[in-house]
């Protein structure tokens, strides 16, 4: 049933020239309305460079653009349709799409495999093959691109709450470097929503829904090449083409990370998963082997996946799996002691030239008199920002340190300004050159505390509010550079890799 052309046809689902919107609506909770409303909005922004039209026979304007009876009627080229028509004539305007010369169409409808009309969608196949369109879905939520402002996720920007009236948003994540690949577009626009309240800035967001034709490989075919795509994250059900799609995470993973959530590691949770994509989970070690073997990174829950996300986009992999703890909060650095080395990291103690220079500090009183340094380094609640910034410098040095994990808490009186701290411990570690991954952590959801993680954010120093959170991010930096190391091209990558603008 599936046929593929390649990559062809691609770029037009997040760099259109003119977008139609087949199944535009007048009526305003309808998907068709909400979509063709959001693209609008953005073209007239200035966001979406792109022309938008609206399609429906039975309506003479939408939103005051007039409105077409068949995508065949506009005056023009149209590279993209975006069709949210009932299943049964979705055919029809594919076949009315390959005439008219459109590229590629974003099917939004359901009812087609994965309620068993497995007939519906070959047909459909069927007429995008004859023209060579390329197909996203159908049943799913299309694409979401802020740096072009390309948006089919229908999901209004703002709710009005019933009690109060009060208008309250929905917003999208600010443009960034992390694309998101998901078979489930639910788990889609909850991630979503994850990432803009995290502040993980987003390159792109598919939803492919029964995979009719695009599917993992092409995408990760086109997001390979794609210099803004920095880490690639896979929302994954199924893999019907799981041979082709591991050839090419190969290729990929050589020069940008793949990280996955392989969902349905249960028989009940496959049984779930078949039926609402008609998906064929297949055995979970399986699945195990195969992403080990790409060199996939592999994660078990939402806040994990973009925990790797942020800090795979942020800092370089590690050379090795020796992690320095700095702390001023002595359980804080048993607790993230403890989940290093369940997720096999290690942290061992510091000896040689390192301890030496630390013990320096400590005695000429640059650091607490009462300091462990032994790992973690423990700087107590007497520890001050410039104490902070002062073993950082060492550790950036020292050949004994392939990660550090900086817990910063700012509760303690000698953290004045954790904003100040942030940025400057950001400006040292890109005055080293960042020869090393650095992640940092500040518990609390106080002001103070998600002020001091954004501006760690903002420095490119990945935070956390845990910092079990930061151990499992370190995890994946180690990870990702054990597999390149072991395919003999670690030394490149790092001489390569640049921080994210």
């Amino acid at each position: 049933m599936v046929f593929r052309l390649g990559v062809s046809g691609l770029k037009s689902l997040f760099e259109p020239k003119a977008v139609a919107v087949i199944g535009a609506s007048r009526e305003e909770e309808k998907p068709g309305h909400v979509i063709f409303k959001i693209l609008l909005e953005n073209k007239r922004k200035s966001l979406l460079k792109a022309e938008v039209y609206p399609v429906n026979p039975f309506a003479d304007e939408i939103l005051g653009e007039k409105c077409y009876p068949s995508v065949k009627d506009i005056p023009g080229d149209v590279d993209l349709g975006v069709i949210v028509v009932p299943a049964r004539i979705v055919p029809k305007v594919v076949e009315e799409c390959g005439e008219k010369g459109v590229k590629a169409v974003i099917v939004i409808s359901a009812g087609f495999s994965e309620i068993g009309n497995v007939k519906l969608e070959e047909e459909l196949v069927e007429k995008a093959k004859k023209y060579g369109v390329r197909v996203l879905g159908p049943n799913c939520i299309g694409v979401l691109c802020p740096h072009t402002g390309m948006d089919t996720i229908f999901l209004p920007v703002k709710k009005v709450l019933k009690d109060s009236r009060e208008v309250v948003s929905t917003p999208r994540p600010k443009p960034g470097h992390v694309v998101l690949l998901s078979q489930s577009g639910a788990f889609g626009t909850a991630a979503i929503d994850y990432m803009a309240g995290e502040g993980i800035g987003l390159n792109a967001f598919v939803s492919y829904g029964n995979k009719a034709d695009i599917d993992e490989a092409d995408l990760l075919e086109y997001f390979g090449e794609d210099p803004n795509t920095r880490v690639i994250l896979m929302y994954v059900e199924s893999l019907e083409r799981g041979r082709k799609v591991i050839e090419k995470a190969r290729e990929i993973t050589l020069k940008k990370p793949v990280v996955a959530l392989k969902a349905g590691r249960t028989s009940a949770g496959s049984r779930a998963a078949a039926s609402h994509t008609a998906a064929l989970t297949g055995v979970d070690e399986i699945y195990n082997a195969a992403f080990r073997r790409a060199g996939i990174i592999r994660a078990y829950d939402l806040e994990e996946l973009f925990d790797m996300a942020k800090a795979l986009s942020m800092q370089p992999p590690s050379r090795g799996g020796r992690v320095v703890i700095v702390t001023d909060g002595g359980g804080a650095g048993v607790m993230a002691t403890d989940e290093c080395e369940i997720k096999g990291l290690s942290v061992p103690e510091l000896k040689g030239e390192t301890r030496e220079r630390l013990e320096e500090l400590r005695r000429e009183g640059r650091i607490p008199k009462i300091s462990s340094v032994q790992n973690p380094v423990d700087l107590t609640g007497s520890v001050t920002a410039e104490m902070y910034l002062e073993v950082l410098d060492v550790l950036l040095d020292s050949e004994q340190v392939d990660i550090i994990l900086v817990l910063a808490l700012h509760q303690v009186p000698g953290i004045e300004d954790p904003v100040d701290l942030a940025r400057r411990a950001g400006a040292l570690v890109r005055e080293k050159g960042y020869p090393k991954p650095v992640l940092a952590v500040d518990t609390g959801w106080s002001e103070a505390a998600i002020l001091s993680r954004e501006a760690f954010d903002e420095a490119l120093i990945p935070s956390y509010p845990t910092p079990e959170r930061a151990a499992r991010a370190a995890r994946a930096l180690y990870e990702y550079g054990k597999y390149l190391a072991e395919r003999g091209v670690l030394k490149s990558y790092l001489e390569s890799w640049r921080p994210a603008i």
